[in-house]
Protein backbone atom coordinates (compact mmCIF):
# COMPACT_ATOMS: atom_id res chain seq x y z
CA UNK A 1 0.00 0.00 0.00
CA UNK A 2 3.04 2.39 0.76
CA UNK A 3 3.75 2.46 -2.75
CA UNK A 4 0.19 2.98 -4.25
CA UNK A 5 0.40 5.96 -1.87
CA UNK A 6 3.29 7.18 -3.28
CA UNK A 7 1.47 6.65 -6.81
CA UNK A 8 -0.92 8.60 -5.55
CA UNK A 9 0.68 11.50 -4.33
CA UNK A 10 3.20 11.48 -7.45
CA UNK A 11 0.15 11.31 -9.71
CA UNK A 12 -3.05 12.68 -8.09
CA UNK A 13 -1.16 15.70 -5.94
CA UNK A 14 0.12 17.45 -9.38
CA UNK A 15 -2.97 16.50 -11.29
CA UNK A 16 -4.63 19.96 -10.14
CA UNK A 17 -7.50 18.34 -9.32
CA UNK A 18 -9.77 19.80 -6.71
CA UNK A 19 -12.93 18.83 -4.75
CA UNK A 20 -14.96 15.71 -5.82
CA UNK A 21 -12.09 14.90 -8.71
CA UNK A 22 -9.41 14.71 -6.07
CA UNK A 23 -11.54 12.58 -3.52
CA UNK A 24 -12.50 10.06 -6.46
CA UNK A 25 -9.13 10.36 -7.70
CA UNK A 26 -7.62 9.67 -3.92
CA UNK A 27 -10.47 6.50 -3.73
CA UNK A 28 -9.42 5.01 -7.22
CA UNK A 29 -5.75 4.50 -5.96
CA UNK A 30 -7.55 2.89 -3.08
CA UNK A 31 -9.60 0.57 -5.04
CA UNK A 32 -5.71 0.10 -7.08
CA UNK A 33 -4.19 -1.34 -3.41
CA UNK A 34 -6.82 -3.38 -2.58
CA UNK A 35 -8.64 -4.83 -5.39
CA UNK A 36 -5.89 -7.87 -5.45
CA UNK A 37 -7.21 -8.54 -1.84
CA UNK A 38 -10.48 -9.26 -2.80
CA UNK A 39 -9.15 -11.27 -5.77
CA UNK A 40 -7.49 -13.37 -3.67
CA UNK A 41 -10.54 -13.93 -1.69
CA UNK A 42 -12.55 -14.64 -4.77
CA UNK A 43 -9.55 -17.29 -5.99
CA UNK A 44 -10.47 -19.55 -3.06
CA UNK A 45 -13.78 -19.29 -2.93
CA UNK A 46 -16.91 -20.83 -4.68
CA UNK A 47 -16.99 -18.68 -7.60
CA UNK A 48 -20.25 -17.29 -9.44
CA UNK A 49 -20.71 -14.92 -11.83
CA UNK A 50 -19.89 -11.79 -9.39
CA UNK A 51 -16.99 -13.96 -7.82
CA UNK A 52 -15.81 -14.39 -11.58
CA UNK A 53 -15.96 -10.44 -12.46
CA UNK A 54 -14.07 -9.91 -8.77
CA UNK A 55 -11.42 -11.99 -9.86
CA UNK A 56 -11.17 -9.85 -13.35
CA UNK A 57 -11.38 -6.38 -11.30
CA UNK A 58 -8.92 -7.63 -8.90
CA UNK A 59 -6.48 -8.94 -11.21
CA UNK A 60 -6.07 -6.59 -13.65
CA UNK A 61 -6.12 -4.05 -10.99
CA UNK A 62 -3.21 -5.82 -9.80
CA UNK A 63 -1.23 -5.62 -13.37
CA UNK A 64 -2.08 -1.90 -13.75
CA UNK A 65 -1.28 -1.18 -10.38
CA UNK A 66 2.37 -3.04 -10.95
CA UNK A 67 2.71 -1.29 -14.20
CA UNK A 68 1.36 2.35 -13.02
CA UNK A 69 4.55 2.11 -10.07
CA UNK A 70 6.77 1.36 -12.36
CA UNK A 71 6.26 4.19 -14.68
CA UNK A 72 6.04 6.41 -12.03
CA UNK A 73 9.36 5.68 -10.33
CA UNK A 74 10.74 5.50 -14.21
CA UNK A 75 9.12 8.63 -14.68
CA UNK A 76 10.80 10.31 -11.74
CA UNK A 77 14.38 8.90 -12.20
CA UNK A 78 14.34 10.75 -15.48
CA UNK A 79 12.60 13.77 -14.41
CA UNK A 80 9.62 13.86 -16.60
CA UNK A 81 7.95 16.45 -14.52
CA UNK A 82 10.58 18.55 -15.13
CA UNK A 83 9.91 19.11 -18.80
CA UNK A 84 7.08 18.01 -19.26
CA UNK A 85 4.79 19.73 -16.66
CA UNK A 86 3.13 17.80 -13.93
CA UNK A 87 -0.28 17.45 -14.87
CA UNK A 88 0.82 16.75 -18.50
CA UNK A 89 3.23 13.75 -16.77
CA UNK A 90 0.58 12.95 -15.02
CA UNK A 91 -1.98 11.88 -17.66
CA UNK A 92 0.28 10.56 -19.25
CA UNK A 93 1.25 7.79 -16.96
CA UNK A 94 -2.05 6.62 -16.62
CA UNK A 95 -2.50 6.40 -20.28
CA UNK A 96 0.32 4.71 -20.97
CA UNK A 97 -0.32 2.10 -17.84
CA UNK A 98 -3.95 1.26 -19.03
CA UNK A 99 -2.64 1.17 -22.44
CA UNK A 100 0.21 -1.57 -21.59
CA UNK A 101 -2.24 -3.68 -19.60
CA UNK A 102 -5.01 -3.52 -22.36
CA UNK A 103 -1.67 -5.01 -24.66
CA UNK A 104 -1.12 -7.40 -21.94
CA UNK A 105 -4.47 -8.68 -21.57
CA UNK A 106 -4.79 -9.36 -25.12
CA UNK A 107 -1.49 -11.50 -25.68
CA UNK A 108 -1.81 -13.06 -22.76
CA UNK A 109 -5.02 -15.41 -24.72
CA UNK A 110 -2.74 -16.02 -27.94
CA UNK A 111 0.01 -18.32 -27.13
CA UNK A 112 3.00 -18.40 -29.62
CA UNK A 113 4.46 -21.71 -30.92
CA UNK A 114 7.90 -21.67 -30.45
CA UNK A 115 10.40 -24.36 -31.89
CA UNK A 116 12.92 -25.60 -30.39
CA UNK A 117 15.82 -28.12 -32.16
CA UNK A 118 18.27 -29.84 -29.04
CA UNK A 119 20.95 -32.00 -30.31
CA UNK A 120 21.17 -35.41 -28.70
CA UNK A 121 24.25 -37.66 -28.54
CA UNK A 122 23.93 -41.05 -30.45
CA UNK A 123 20.33 -40.28 -31.18
CA UNK A 124 19.26 -42.85 -33.59
CA UNK A 125 18.02 -42.40 -36.95
CA UNK A 126 14.67 -43.68 -36.07
CA UNK A 127 14.04 -40.91 -33.40
CA UNK A 128 15.76 -37.88 -35.39
CA UNK A 129 13.07 -35.13 -35.81
CA UNK A 130 10.54 -37.08 -33.04
CA UNK A 131 8.51 -34.25 -31.99
CA UNK A 132 7.03 -33.57 -28.30
CA UNK A 133 4.85 -30.98 -28.18
CA UNK A 134 4.96 -29.52 -24.55
CA UNK A 135 2.27 -27.20 -22.81
CA UNK A 136 1.85 -26.09 -19.45
CA UNK A 137 0.84 -23.55 -16.73
CA UNK A 138 -2.38 -23.31 -18.38
CA UNK A 139 -4.67 -22.48 -14.66
CA UNK A 140 -7.97 -23.27 -16.04
CA UNK A 141 -10.03 -20.87 -13.70
CA UNK A 142 -12.13 -17.56 -13.42
CA UNK A 143 -10.56 -16.16 -16.39
CA UNK A 144 -9.43 -18.96 -18.55
CA UNK A 145 -11.65 -21.54 -19.52
CA UNK A 146 -13.55 -23.93 -22.00
CA UNK A 147 -13.26 -21.89 -25.08
CA UNK A 148 -9.05 -20.89 -24.33
CA UNK A 149 -8.47 -24.73 -24.13
CA UNK A 150 -10.94 -26.22 -26.92
CA UNK A 151 -8.28 -23.51 -28.83
CA UNK A 152 -5.15 -24.61 -27.45
CA UNK A 153 -6.00 -28.36 -27.98
CA UNK A 154 -6.59 -27.43 -31.80
CA UNK A 155 -3.24 -25.73 -31.88
CA UNK A 156 -1.43 -28.72 -30.60
CA UNK A 157 -2.97 -31.44 -32.48
CA UNK A 158 -2.34 -29.39 -36.08
CA UNK A 159 0.96 -29.39 -35.13
CA UNK A 160 0.79 -33.47 -35.70
CA UNK A 161 3.15 -33.93 -32.44
CA UNK A 162 4.56 -37.78 -31.55
CA UNK A 163 3.77 -37.25 -28.35
CA UNK A 164 2.60 -34.37 -26.11
CA UNK A 165 3.72 -33.27 -22.55
CA UNK A 166 1.96 -31.31 -19.93
CA UNK A 167 4.09 -30.23 -17.27
CA UNK A 168 1.60 -29.14 -14.63
CA UNK A 169 -0.77 -26.35 -13.07
CA UNK A 170 -3.68 -27.51 -14.90
CA UNK A 171 -6.03 -25.23 -13.07
CA UNK A 172 -7.33 -23.51 -10.22
CA UNK A 173 -10.25 -24.40 -8.46
CA UNK A 174 -11.68 -27.51 -7.18
CA UNK A 175 -12.32 -30.37 -9.48
CA UNK A 176 -16.00 -30.36 -9.37
CA UNK A 177 -15.89 -26.48 -10.74
CA UNK A 178 -13.57 -26.86 -13.38
CA UNK A 179 -14.12 -30.26 -14.61
CA UNK A 180 -16.27 -28.88 -17.77
CA UNK A 181 -13.93 -26.17 -18.36
CA UNK A 182 -11.37 -28.65 -18.80
CA UNK A 183 -12.61 -31.42 -21.09
CA UNK A 184 -11.91 -30.71 -24.14
CA UNK A 185 -8.31 -31.47 -23.08
CA UNK A 186 -9.52 -34.99 -23.83
CA UNK A 187 -9.50 -34.64 -27.74
CA UNK A 188 -5.24 -34.10 -27.42
CA UNK A 189 -4.02 -36.74 -29.58
CA UNK A 190 -0.57 -37.81 -30.27
CA UNK A 191 0.63 -41.35 -31.22
CA UNK A 192 3.42 -42.28 -28.75
CA UNK A 193 0.90 -40.89 -25.69
CA UNK A 194 0.41 -38.03 -23.91
CA UNK A 195 1.78 -37.50 -20.30
CA UNK A 196 1.11 -35.30 -17.50
CA UNK A 197 3.16 -34.08 -14.76
CA UNK A 198 2.01 -32.71 -11.21
CA UNK A 199 2.57 -28.88 -10.59
CA UNK A 200 2.82 -26.94 -7.18
CA UNK A 201 -0.77 -25.98 -8.29
CA UNK A 202 -2.16 -29.04 -8.36
CA UNK A 203 -1.35 -29.40 -4.33
CA UNK A 204 -2.88 -26.01 -3.50
CA UNK A 205 -6.67 -27.35 -4.06
CA UNK A 206 -6.85 -31.28 -4.76
CA UNK A 207 -3.55 -33.37 -6.15
CA UNK A 208 -5.27 -36.45 -5.76
CA UNK A 209 -8.88 -35.37 -7.61
CA UNK A 210 -6.68 -33.35 -10.33
CA UNK A 211 -4.56 -36.07 -11.08
CA UNK A 212 -7.25 -38.59 -11.26
CA UNK A 213 -9.36 -36.39 -13.53
CA UNK A 214 -6.60 -35.45 -15.95
CA UNK A 215 -6.40 -40.09 -16.46
CA UNK A 216 -9.73 -39.61 -16.83
CA UNK A 217 -8.94 -37.43 -19.94
CA UNK A 218 -6.88 -39.65 -21.43
CA UNK A 219 -3.16 -38.82 -19.92
CA UNK A 220 -0.32 -40.93 -18.75
CA UNK A 221 0.33 -39.30 -15.08
CA UNK A 222 4.14 -40.05 -14.28
CA UNK A 223 4.33 -39.66 -10.30
CA UNK A 224 7.86 -40.76 -9.99
CA UNK A 225 7.52 -43.27 -12.84
CA UNK A 226 8.71 -43.71 -16.60
CA UNK A 227 6.83 -45.21 -20.05
CA UNK A 228 9.39 -46.44 -22.94
CA UNK A 229 8.01 -45.03 -25.97
CA UNK A 230 9.48 -47.26 -29.65
CA UNK A 231 9.63 -45.79 -33.17
CA UNK A 232 11.27 -48.22 -34.92
CA UNK A 233 14.36 -49.30 -33.68
CA UNK A 234 15.15 -46.21 -31.15
CA UNK A 235 13.93 -46.22 -27.74
CA UNK A 236 13.00 -43.27 -26.18
CA UNK A 237 12.21 -43.69 -21.77
CA UNK A 238 9.91 -40.45 -21.32
CA UNK A 239 9.81 -40.06 -17.06
CA UNK A 240 8.21 -37.41 -14.58
CA UNK A 241 8.39 -36.20 -11.10
CA UNK A 242 5.84 -34.74 -8.60
CA UNK A 243 6.02 -30.93 -7.80
CA UNK A 244 8.92 -30.18 -5.55
CA UNK A 245 6.52 -29.36 -3.49
CA UNK A 246 4.54 -32.33 -3.21
CA UNK A 247 5.97 -34.08 -0.46
CA UNK A 248 4.45 -31.57 1.73
CA UNK A 249 1.05 -31.96 0.81
CA UNK A 250 0.42 -35.88 0.31
CA UNK A 251 2.43 -38.77 1.54
CA UNK A 252 4.85 -40.21 -1.49
CA UNK A 253 4.40 -37.40 -3.60
CA UNK A 254 8.45 -36.20 -2.81
CA UNK A 255 9.91 -35.77 -6.00
CA UNK A 256 12.77 -38.14 -7.07
CA UNK A 257 13.89 -38.11 -10.52
CA UNK A 258 16.46 -41.52 -9.41
CA UNK A 259 12.74 -43.31 -8.32
CA UNK A 260 11.39 -42.22 -12.21
CA UNK A 261 14.33 -44.24 -13.45
CA UNK A 262 14.02 -46.89 -11.01
CA UNK A 263 14.04 -50.56 -13.23
CA UNK A 264 14.48 -48.88 -16.80
CA UNK A 265 16.24 -50.43 -18.96
CA UNK A 266 18.53 -49.46 -21.80
CA UNK A 267 17.24 -46.56 -23.86
CA UNK A 268 18.36 -44.56 -26.55
CA UNK A 269 17.06 -41.00 -25.02
CA UNK A 270 16.07 -40.25 -21.39
CA UNK A 271 13.33 -37.33 -21.25
CA UNK A 272 12.62 -35.61 -17.86
CA UNK A 273 8.92 -34.09 -17.33
CA UNK A 274 9.01 -31.69 -14.12
CA UNK A 275 7.74 -28.71 -13.52
CA UNK A 276 10.31 -26.92 -11.22
CA UNK A 277 13.39 -26.06 -13.19
CA UNK A 278 15.78 -26.65 -10.25
CA UNK A 279 14.69 -30.18 -10.28
CA UNK A 280 17.56 -29.97 -13.30
CA UNK A 281 20.12 -30.56 -10.56
CA UNK A 282 18.82 -33.32 -9.55
CA UNK A 283 18.19 -34.65 -12.77
CA UNK A 284 21.47 -34.64 -14.86
CA UNK A 285 22.86 -36.59 -11.88
CA UNK A 286 20.88 -39.48 -12.82
CA UNK A 287 21.68 -39.77 -15.96
CA UNK A 288 18.57 -37.51 -18.06
CA UNK A 289 19.34 -36.36 -21.80
CA UNK A 290 16.35 -33.19 -21.92
CA UNK A 291 13.90 -31.72 -18.81
CA UNK A 292 11.10 -30.04 -19.68
CA UNK A 293 9.67 -27.68 -17.45
CA UNK A 294 7.42 -24.59 -16.64
CA UNK A 295 6.23 -22.76 -13.46
CA UNK A 296 8.00 -19.89 -14.11
CA UNK A 297 6.10 -18.22 -16.53
CA UNK A 298 8.94 -16.53 -18.12
CA UNK A 299 8.43 -13.79 -15.18
CA UNK A 300 4.83 -13.16 -17.22
CA UNK A 301 4.44 -10.05 -17.27
CA UNK A 302 7.07 -6.68 -16.94
CA UNK A 303 8.71 -5.85 -14.53
CA UNK A 304 8.40 -9.01 -13.31
CA UNK A 305 9.87 -11.34 -16.42
CA UNK A 306 13.60 -9.64 -15.15
CA UNK A 307 13.12 -10.06 -11.73
CA UNK A 308 12.50 -13.81 -11.75
CA UNK A 309 16.18 -13.93 -12.75
CA UNK A 310 16.35 -13.69 -8.75
CA UNK A 311 14.65 -16.46 -7.34
CA UNK A 312 15.01 -19.17 -10.41
CA UNK A 313 18.08 -20.48 -11.56
CA UNK A 314 16.37 -21.02 -15.01
CA UNK A 315 13.90 -18.69 -15.96
CA UNK A 316 12.96 -19.66 -19.56
CA UNK A 317 14.19 -20.85 -22.64
CA UNK A 318 16.93 -23.14 -23.69
CA UNK A 319 19.52 -24.59 -21.21
CA UNK A 320 22.85 -26.77 -20.94
CA UNK A 321 23.13 -28.12 -17.21
CA UNK A 322 26.51 -29.83 -17.81
CA UNK A 323 25.62 -32.91 -20.15
CA UNK A 324 21.80 -32.64 -20.01
CA UNK A 325 19.46 -29.98 -21.57
CA UNK A 326 17.11 -28.21 -20.14
CA UNK A 327 13.93 -26.64 -21.96
CA UNK A 328 11.89 -23.91 -19.98
CA UNK A 329 8.07 -23.26 -21.19
CA UNK A 330 6.89 -19.29 -20.49
CA UNK A 331 3.56 -21.77 -20.13
CA UNK A 332 0.70 -21.79 -22.11
CA UNK A 333 -1.61 -19.42 -20.02
CA UNK A 334 -1.13 -17.36 -17.36
CA UNK A 335 -1.60 -17.05 -12.99
CA UNK A 336 -3.44 -13.91 -11.42
CA UNK A 337 -3.35 -11.14 -13.50
CA UNK A 338 -4.90 -11.46 -16.95
CA UNK A 339 -1.71 -10.10 -19.24
CA UNK A 340 1.36 -10.46 -20.51
CA UNK A 341 4.18 -8.70 -21.59
CA UNK A 342 7.85 -9.15 -22.19
CA UNK A 343 7.03 -12.98 -21.29
CA UNK A 344 4.47 -14.61 -24.18
CA UNK A 345 2.51 -17.47 -23.45
CA UNK A 346 3.89 -20.60 -25.31
CA UNK A 347 2.77 -23.98 -26.61
CA UNK A 348 6.23 -26.07 -27.55
CA UNK A 349 7.35 -27.94 -30.50
CA UNK A 350 10.30 -30.07 -28.87
CA UNK A 351 12.35 -31.65 -31.94
CA UNK A 352 15.00 -34.18 -31.18
CA UNK A 353 18.12 -34.36 -33.28
CA UNK A 354 21.75 -36.05 -34.12
CA UNK A 355 24.12 -34.05 -31.85
CA UNK A 356 25.68 -32.71 -34.62
CA UNK A 357 23.11 -30.12 -35.61
CA UNK A 358 23.38 -26.95 -33.00
CA UNK A 359 19.92 -26.21 -31.44
CA UNK A 360 17.49 -23.50 -32.14
CA UNK A 361 16.69 -22.50 -29.08
CA UNK A 362 14.76 -19.11 -30.27
CA UNK A 363 12.44 -19.72 -33.92
CA UNK A 364 9.00 -18.49 -33.26
CA UNK A 365 5.96 -18.11 -35.20
CA UNK A 366 3.05 -16.67 -34.36
CA UNK A 367 -0.57 -18.83 -34.02
CA UNK A 368 -3.59 -17.63 -35.44
CA UNK A 369 -5.49 -16.41 -32.57
CA UNK A 370 -6.05 -19.13 -29.75
CA UNK A 371 -8.60 -17.25 -27.93
CA UNK A 372 -9.97 -13.92 -27.25
CA UNK A 373 -12.54 -14.45 -24.95
CA UNK A 374 -12.81 -17.28 -21.65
Amino acid sequence: MLLHVYVGVRLVSGAGLSGPALGLAWLAVLALGLAPLAAFAALSAERGLAGTMLYWFGFTAMGLSSILIVLVLAADLVWMRGWAGARVASASLVAGAVALTALGTWRARRPRVVRVGVPIAGLPADLEGFRIVQISDMHVGATIKRRFVRAVVDAVNALEPDLIAFTGDVADGKVAALAAEVAPLAGLKAPAGKYFVSGNHEYYWDAVGWLREVERLGFTVLTNAHRIVTRGAGRLLIAGVTDTSGGRFVQGHASNPAAALAGAPATDVKVLLAHQPRSAFAAREVGFDLQLSGHTHGGQYFPFNFLVRLFQPFAHGLHRVEGMWLYVSRGTGYWGPPLRLGAPSEITVIELRRAHDEPVPGGREVLKEVAAGT
